[in-house]
């Protein structure tokens, strides 16, 4: 009997035994800290829409002003040099219908030009000759005279869209200033009204000649065209940086002629696509045609270019690494904790992908994704709207939605930028020197000025992020002789 009851007593001994261990296990268990969480979302492909050299040939339309500015006194001296000594001549008494008649006529004194209702008033002295068969009692004799006179023309000045000139001269009277007579059987009789009638009948043949000779002798096409060709050379704005700004022009517009006081005025508008280039100077070649000129009541005075400032992804990487990597980040009372130790950086369409690896209460990487954009204030290429990626958030809500709650992206986001601003402020300082008074050319002098700086947007390219912001203003192109 006494063994039977010792055998019956050691199960449960052993099951006491077993207990106090399963106890021991689970105590010992408890007591070590909880095991990390291992991230491992799926990493945003990497894509780009723009690539570098598309932003950097970013056009930006622009109007370059070229004032012409015609002093009537000039007018006055260069007909006045052209128009000398004996200017017509009719060297036939049967021509015209038999009509008895021969003159000769020169230039007898300063041509005067006055201007008033878009019309040119020229005052054309002159001395001149006539022979004329004359009738007395049924025969005819042939007398000569001399005589002054001041002929009046008004012309309308035009230009054609292939830039040639065209004039519309009509008479406007005439003044005697010494009368025409001849001498018959000893007596002077004057024949004014004879000549006059003779005068009114080849005012046609006279105006014609002007306007013939205005065609022929009025050049506006050359200046023009050497004016189109300068701008379209490539022109250093910095050495530093090698820098260049183009003109890629398009289209000429001018404005109708305006008469103020003694001087004659119009803008001539060459409109094309402002660029800025990097590296070595683009080669153009010069072009030997003008386009089509186009009549406008206004030419706009907005001058627009792009100025380009360059991060690349490892120098991002590089900032972005000294400003985060070994900082520690505490939440939840500081229940949890994370350190960064490593950020890389690329694109993803029009987001900036950051890559920020993480040790501590969870370990492994996560993705955010933000826009960035150039801010004026602090010259800097920053971040909105950083948030986590999708996959990333998915993840981190079922393992550590703590770090969705806390501070980490906001002071990402906060903190993360890229200086550009001392490239831009450089560059818009260079440009504004070499506008002022700058000869591009013998007899072709630029001047203007930049009066706002405006950010355009942030590009993300396969090798770097570019800031464009578009410098504003006004472009003066003076060319002399127009």
């Amino acid at each position: 009997m006494p063994r039977n009851r010792s055998l019956a007593m050691e199960p449960p001994r052993l099951r006491l035994s077993s207990f106090v261990f399963l106890c021991w296990i689970s105590l010992l268990v408890g007591c070590q800290p909880p095991t990390t969480n291992r991230l491992n979302p799926k990493a945003p492909k990497e894509a780009y829409t723009t690539t570098e050299m598309e932003v950097r040939n970013e056009r930006f339309l622009s109007t370059v002003h070229v004032p012409v500015s015609i002093a009537l006194n000039d007018v006055e001296r260069q007909i006045n040099s052209q128009v000398n000594g004996l200017i017509y001549e009719d060297n036939s008494l049967t021509d015209n219908g038999n009509d008895q008649f021969m003159a000769k006529v020169w230039k007898r004194g300063t041509i005067l030009v006055s201007a008033a209702d878009s019309l040119f008033h020229f005052t054309v002295p002159l001395k001149i000759w006539v022979k004329a068969g004359v009738s007395v009692l049924g025969f005819t004799t042939y007398k000569e005279t001399e005589f002054d006179i001041d002929l009046r023309f008004k012309t309308r000045f035009d230009l054609e869209r292939d830039w040639s000139v065209h004039t519309q001269t009509t008479a406007d009277g005439y003044g005697w200033v010494r009368r025409p007579t001849v001498s018959v059987i000893g007596v002077n009789i004057p024949i004014t009204s004879f000549v006059g009638r003779m005068i009114d009948k080849n005012l046609g043949s006279i105006t014609k000649a002007i306007d013939q000779q205005v065609r022929r002798n009025v050049d506006l096409k050359t200046p023009v065209l050497r004016a189109w060709n300068t701008l379209r050379e490539p022109y250093l704005v910095s050495e530093k940086y090698r820098t260049y700004i183009q003109v890629v022009p398009k289209r000429i517009l001018i404005t109708p002629l305006r008469f103020e006081e003694r001087v004659i005025r119009s803008t001539i508008g060459i409109e094309g696509f402002t660029l800025t280039t990097t590296g070595a100077r683009p080669d153009v070649r010069p072009a030997v045609v003008l386009p089509d000129l186009n009549v406008v009541a206004q030419v706009n005075d907005d001058f627009k270019i792009g100025l380009l400032s360059e991060v690349i992804y490892p120098e991002a990487a590089r900032i972005a690494t000294e400003e985060f990597v070994g900082k520690t980040f505490r939440f939840s009372d500081d229940r949890y904790a994370i350190t960064v130790t490593n950020i890389d950086l690329y694109g993803q369409n029009e987001s900036l992908i950051i890559k920020a690896g993480l040790t501590g209460t969870i370990t492994g990487d996560i993705y955010l994704r933000g826009r960035p954009y150039y801010d004026a204030q602090t010259q800097t290429i920053s971040l909105r709207d950083l948030k986590y990626d999708l996959d990333t958030r998915n993840i981190l809500q079922r393992s550590a939605s703590w770090l969705l709650q806390g501070t980490f992206a906001r002071t990402l986001e906060k903190q993360l930028t890229f200086p550009v601003g001392s490239y831009i402020a450089d560059i818009q300082k260079q440009l504004q020197q070499q506008l002022r008074n700058n000869q591009l050319a013998k007899g072709v002098v630029i001047n203007g000025r930049i009066d706002e700086i405006r950010p355009d947007q942030v590009y993300l390219t396969p090798t770097a992020l570019l800031a464009v912001v578009h410098a504003q203003g006004r472009l003066d192109v003076k060319v002399d002789g127009l």
